[in-house]
């Protein structure tokens, strides 16, 4: 293995002029799709350059890609392909996590034998090489310096002080830069002219950007290169399973007896409630305390699996434990139905049926794992979540919280509300330009008539729900402003676009 290690880290700092210069353009590229630009169409171009530099790395040190391979590429594009066609902060920051994620799993699928690896075994190789890729920062400086010492020609060695002249100029040149700007305004304003459109901000804000992601994705290249976590995993299931039994059995019985109230209360709804107590009230309360449970449970049945011996009668206690949990995820999601009958919607009850799909299908693998050993949970759980999330991440939830809620505010709503009709239009002054197409709509079924002169003058609008949808359209112009090609955004450009075309001036 030390001889592996030591073959791959020394072919990359003797050919640092190939891999020096790849991570360098790639640190280019991530500056100029990223900088000052959160969700534009170039968030896929560096994903693109991404997934391009992991192969080119894992065809010059000899990795192959495998099978796998071609899950993880599609769902970085994907994922990234959402980034830019919807306008809702919280899908952009889940969707660069799920990005990073994929991407690192990526790489140790390539370099390692991951088939038996665990969730406990990913998240550890996972940890490692964000934090021992710290101790390789000095690396890409250090094998500069040896390849210009070692194998730079007494020919080209002037190049190297010549480059190390340039690099120790450039700070200094901005540093003095900026102080003859700020001491005369002449020099000031023909600086301004020469440099129009560039400020110094801007310049040391992309130079520093360069040089941190050169450093950051030279050190993990380094360290993914040494192969230093262990492939194996080893067996731990080497616990007494008459240790857990008792546990598992009692808390399996009580889950018996909830579940048995669940499906009497709840899904049959025919026996009496407690004194104070209205059908609905029953049904609109405990969904997070049972999603909390039924996560729990996930966890309980995954240690037991992953430490204890084999038992038959344990499996079985098991297996009706994860029953129970089906009947609690049913019980989490129908309560949350209800509650959004009477309530309307939100994201977080969005993402929260969101989870209970995603854990309805996690125990039906674990299920599965609970009888054959061979199964690969952890696989197929990722491939479980990532295909949700990106369901999710293409659904564009602001969408239909405008969409669920301007139906619950008309008078001749669906049956499917329960509640008082909907009127907290404050809600709709914070929803992302994914929900303008709705919120437009909704102003002109009403009669509003949407003005320019509105958009800019926002307290004299007739209403006061009126003036949360002109909130809304102003927001949504405002992050269109400036909006170049590196920039671009589906949702944003759409909102812009039908904002433009409805004002009467």
């Amino acid at each position: 293995m030390n001889e592996e290690r030591n073959l791959y880290i020394g072919k990359i700092k003797e050919n640092f002029h190939i891999y020096g210069v790849a991570v360098f353009l790639y640190a280019c590229l991530f500056a100029f799709c990223m900088y000052d630009n959160d969700a534009g169409i170039t968030y896929a171009l560096y994903s693109v350059g991404t997934i391009a530099l992991i192969m080119f790395f894992a065809k010059k040190l000899e990795f192959k890609l495998k099978r796998v391979s071609i899950f993880y590429i599609t769902s970085i594009m994907l994922l990234s392909i959402a980034t830019f066609c919807t306008d809702d902060d919280k899908i952009i920051f889940f969707n660069k996590c799920g990005v990073l994620l994929l991407t690192i799993c990526f790489v140790l699928d390539i370099i390692y034998d991951t088939k038996k690896w665990t969730l406990g075994k990913y998240f550890n190789s996972i940890l490692n090489v964000f934090l021992m890729s710290i101790g390789e920062i000095f690396n890409p400086f250090g094998d500069f310096l040896w390849y210009c010492k070692n194998k730079m020609s007494s020919k080209n060695s002037n190049v190297f002080y010549v480059v190390v002249g340039i690099v120790i100029t450039i700070p200094l040149f901005v540093v003095v830069f900026a102080m003859l700007s700020s001491a005369d305004v002449v020099f000031r304003n023909f600086a301004d002219g020469i440099f129009e459109g560039f400020s110094l901000s801007a310049m040391i804000s992309i130079g520093f950007r360069i040089g941190l992601m050169f450093v950051v994705t030279y050190s993990i290249m380094c360290y993914t290169a040494k192969k230093e976590l262990i492939e194996e995993v080893s067996d731990k299931k080497n616990m007494e399973p008459l240790i857990a039994i008792p546990m598992a059995l009692i808390m399996t019985v009580l889950y018996l007896v909830f579940s048995v109230i669940q499906i009497v209360y709840l899904f049959m709804g025919n026996m009496e409630l407690p004194d104070g107590y209205t059908y609905a009230e029953y049904a609109r309360e405990g969904f997070f305390q049972l999603l909390a449970v039924s996560i729990l449970n996930l966890i309980i049945v995954l240690v037991c699996l992953c430490y204890f011996k084999p038992n038959k009668l344990f499996k079985g206690i098991l297996a009706v434990m994860s029953i129970c949990t089906f009947i609690m995820i049913a019980s989490s999601a129908l309560r949350m139905i209800i509650y959004i009958q009477y309530y309307y919607l939100t994201f977080l009850r969005i993402l929260v049926l969101w989870s209970l799909v995603v854990l309805a299908l996690v125990f039906i693998g674990v299920m599965i794992y609970i009888f054959t050993d061979t199964f690969p949970l952890f696989r197929y759980s990722m491939v479980v979540v990532t295909c949700l999330y990106i369901v999710l991440a293409f659904a564009k939830p602001d969408y239909w919280i405008a969409k669920v809620n301007v139906e619950g505010s008309k008078e001749t709503r669906s049956v499917f509300f329960k509640g008082a009709v909907y009127n907290d239009f404050y809600l709709f002054e914070e929803l992302s330009a994914d929900a303008t197409p709705v919120i437009i709509e909704w102003m002109e079924d009403k009669g509003s008539v949407i003005k320019g002169y509105y958009l800019k003058n926002i307290g004299y609008v007739r209403t006061n729900s009126d003036q949360c949808g002109y909130i809304h359209m102003k927001n949504a112009l405002v992050d269109t402003e400036d909006m170049g090609i590196r920039e671009f955004n589906v949702s944003r450009y759409r909102a812009k676009k039908m904002i433009m075309d409805k004002i009467e001036d």
